[in-house]
């Protein structure tokens, strides 16, 4: 190796020296040398410069011949130019450059290959390819590696390929959707409004799929709305009960929905499920003998289960369709939380905690305790496709044991964490919800804490509310909690801040966002407030003790016009309207 570099450098000197003597003193010297012959020529060949013979070496692979020793060649003169040969041994440099650095990207691939490759870059690096030469350029904005992009990054999942032209153009116009609502979120910038309500009806409990919200009220009336389209109504599902039957109508203890299924549960033990596709008549009913303690829903499917008493009844539809009771499961004490796993193939599995006592209520194992501590009952509870995770209550400052939340498995039944360290009680949990290995809970204590599920410690601590937290949400960069005093706080979770806030008179007992929406509901404690009565007219009564759902639109899309609810689109043109609906028409009522 050292010999090899040491010829190549020979090489290079005496090329140096060659373009110093000039060409044209070479060629007077040609000229002046008498002619020869063949033989002669050929006798001669050995006797050509060193630098010619290595060269032609170098270039036919062969191993390059010894140098011959000569005396260095003379001084070129200042006022000889040089001559051609310079062009021709610039050529034969480059000619060698090209010979040692062949680019890799002119290797002939077929170009199916080629996507196959590429497909593992990411949007950086598909540009800064594309700018390597025209065939990487056609590479990489091709349509099927920008869709893969758009489906991995969570974009237009439920398009088909077909149905755009340049999949570059719909991820950069997606990311920068979500930058702008982002912005929006952290300044909020956007629109809120109440969900509209009717008088004598106070609020019992509501819940959220998708943007579809579910209230129950005293009255015995449930009502849907669809805050995707803003121009909504709100639909009355028909109660179980007819007016013509005698007595009051029980209120809404509970209800539920998902994407195809919306479910009542009343205080006289009546349960009520309606389809979302096929009208306002229930289409399954049963009946408890005693009030129904918890209602619980599949995220995905028809499954429904209940606690009445010390009992746990699951109903689901067969495969023609009607309606049955699955399981139905004895326990020694009465249900406070209940939840079914989501994700579940074949017979549905039910976790109920149960004051100090955690089943899991399966059809194979139906009396299988997950968690049981004599006088620590749980406070709370979540439940993901894999795992449990519930607040319980110790003896606190007696023991000098501070109140946890627990994780386990759902399918070795084994303890995988303990995490915090408080003397107030974890009042919910957000598990199912949250992004992978991470777990937000509420406290009496006025804090949110955030936990990473890998390492067991709490990664954030928030001093949120007065009266303690009653709900809480997060995703990846916000959360947003309620609290007992009516405060709906909207945090940055990385940052640790206070983005901004709002307040209502009632408790907050519900809070539901996705990425462009937020809803939340301050249900009142009170149902039958005293001193007022629910059938009086005054609305400043009414407003009291009703309680409230807002929903609130953060999209680019969302114009000021569409925040305004339809019945308060009046004008001062029409006929008919209410003079608080005129008065929001007025265009100096935003300055």
């Amino acid at each position: 190796m050292a010999e090899g570099s040491a010829e190549l450098e020979l090489f290079r000197r005496r090329w140096r020296e060659e373009l110093a003597g000039g060409a044209k003193r070479r060629r007077r010297e040609a000229a002046a040398e008498p002619a020869v012959g063949p033989e002669s020529r050929r006798s001669a060949e050995p006797s050509e410069p060193g630098y010619l013979a290595l060269a032609r070496g170098l270039l036919h692979g062969g191993a390059p011949p010894a140098p011959a020793c000569r005396s260095p060649a003379p001084a070129r003169p200042a006022e000889e130019p040089a001559g051609d040969g310079d062009d021709l041994l610039g050529q034969l440099i480059r000619d060698l450059n090209e010979i040692n650095e062949v680019p890799f990207f002119d290797i002939q691939l077929p170009y199916e290959l080629a996507l196959k490759i590429f497909q593992y870059l990411g949007k950086s690096e598909l540009g800064r390819c594309a700018q390597v030469s025209r065939t990487w350029k056609v590479l990489a904005e091709d349509e099927v590696l920008w869709y893969r992009l758009c489906q991995q990054e969570g974009y237009l999942s439920d398009v088909s390929i077909s149905e755009r032209s340049c999949w570059k153009l719909a991820l950069k116009n997606c990311c920068a959707r979500e930058r702008t609502l982002k912005t929006n979120w952290k300044n909020r910038i956007g629109a809120v409004s109440q969900l509209p309500y009717e008088l004598g009806k106070i609020l019992c409990d509501v819940h959220t799929c998708d943007g579809v919200v579910i209230a129950g009220y005293t009255s015995g009336e449930v009502r849907l709305w669809d805050t995707r389209t803003w121009d909504y109504t709100a639909p009355i599902l028909e109660p179980v009960h007819s007016p013509g039957d005698a007595g009051p109508q029980p209120h809404v203890s509970f209800v539920r929905i998902n994407s195809s299924l919306a479910v009542a549960a009343y205080e006289d033990g009546t349960i009520s499920v309606w389809s979302l596709m096929f009208g306002r008549e229930p289409i399954h009913r049963y009946q408890h003998n005693q009030r129904i303690q918890a209602l619980a829903l599949g995220s995905e499917g028809a499954t429904v289960a209940t606690a009445s008493g010390f009992e746990v009844k699951v109903e689901s539809p067969n495969d023609r369709g009607f309606w049955q009771t699955t399981e139905t499961f004895e326990i020694q004490k009465l249900v406070n939380f209940l939840n079914l796993v989501p994700d579940v193939t074949g017979n549905p599995v039910t976790v109920a905690a149960a004051e100090d006592i955690v089943y899991l209520l399966k059809a194979e194992d139906p009396g299988k305790i997950l968690h049981s501590v004599y006088g620590q009952p749980v406070t709370c509870l979540d439940v993901s496709a894999h795992e449990a995770a519930f607040g319980v209550k110790t003896f606190g400052w007696l023991l000098n044991e501070p109140n946890q939340i627990l994780l386990y498995n759902l399918e070795t039944s084994q303890c995988l964490k303990k995490m915090g360290n408080s003397m107030g009680d974890f009042t919910c949990v957000n598990l199912q919800n949250s992004p992978p290995n991470m777990l937000v809970t509420g406290n009496k204590d006025r804090r949110v804490r955030v936990f990473d599920l890998r390492k067991s410690v709490s990664l954030c601590s928030l001093y949120a509310h007065q009266l303690g937290v009653s709900a809480v949400q997060m995703d990846d960069w916000k959360i947003v909690s309620g609290g007992e005093e009516g405060l709906v706080c909207v945090w940055d979770q990385r940052m640790g801040t206070k983005l901004w806030e709002m307040h209502a008179r009632h408790p907050v007992r519900h809070v539901w966002f996705n990425s462009h929406s937020l809803i939340t509901a301050n249900i009142p404690d009170e149902k039958t407030p005293r001193g007022t009565s629910i059938t009086d007219d005054d609305l400043t009564v009414h407003h009291k003790h009703r309680g409230i759902i807002y929903a609130y639109e953060f999209s680019v899309d969302q114009l000021p016009v569409e925040s305004v609810l339809p019945i308060c689109r009046s004008s001062y043109d029409e006929v008919t309207g209410y003079n608080y609906n005129i008065g929001l028409a007025v265009p100096y009522d935003n300055i």
